[in-house]
């Protein structure tokens, strides 16, 4: 496997991966009926970078990565990551965490900053955690999880120069 930009003849494969992600709506915030365009614009916008994880030919990842703010809070990175279902458990996520790091201090991002990972996402806030992200925010009962109600969502950070 490995990482490449994105293209747009990956967008039917990005679709096929974020579809089911966003209709589940448990692990991102975004509106659960949006549409095709309206999400690869998201995914793929003009402030976002977008790689995907190429195995043999078949993308089973595809990870975003963006500015977490404009003017004083451009040097840290913004990062989003979705693994196809069917390719979970394989480290996928794990090397598009390496990939987004390396890449992100490439271009001279000083930190990566997670705004809202929703608490429930038990894998991922342990695979975050292992790639030296700490949990710095917790937002009570920030995100409406489609089965167990309010729940919160966490604000997680690492830092990719020394202090």
């Amino acid at each position: 496997m490995h990482l490449r930009p994105a293209t747009q003849d990956d967008e039917e494969a990005i679709w096929s991966i974020l579809g089911p992600t966003i209709r589940s709506g448990e692990t991102y915030a975004l509106p659960r009926g949006m549409d095709e365009a309206s999400a690869l614009a998201y995914w793929m916008g003009p402030a976002h970078e977008t790689f995907v994880a190429d195995d043999h030919g078949q993308i089973v990842g595809t990870y975003c990565l963006r500015p977490n703010q404009l003017g004083g809070g451009a040097h840290v990175a913004n990062c989003g990551y979705v693994t196809d279902t069917a390719a979970r458990g394989r480290g996928i996520a794990r090397r598009m965490c390496e990939h987004s790091i390396a890449h992100a201090r490439s271009r001279g991002y000083r930190a990566i900053q997670f705004n809202f990972v929703v608490s429930t996402n038990e894998g991922a806030i342990r695979l975050w955690q292992s790639m030296g992200f700490e949990i710095v925010g917790r937002l009570p009962l920030a995100f409406l999880h489609p089965t167990l109600g309010y729940v919160d969502a966490l604000v997680m950070f690492r830092t990719l120069t020394p202090a």
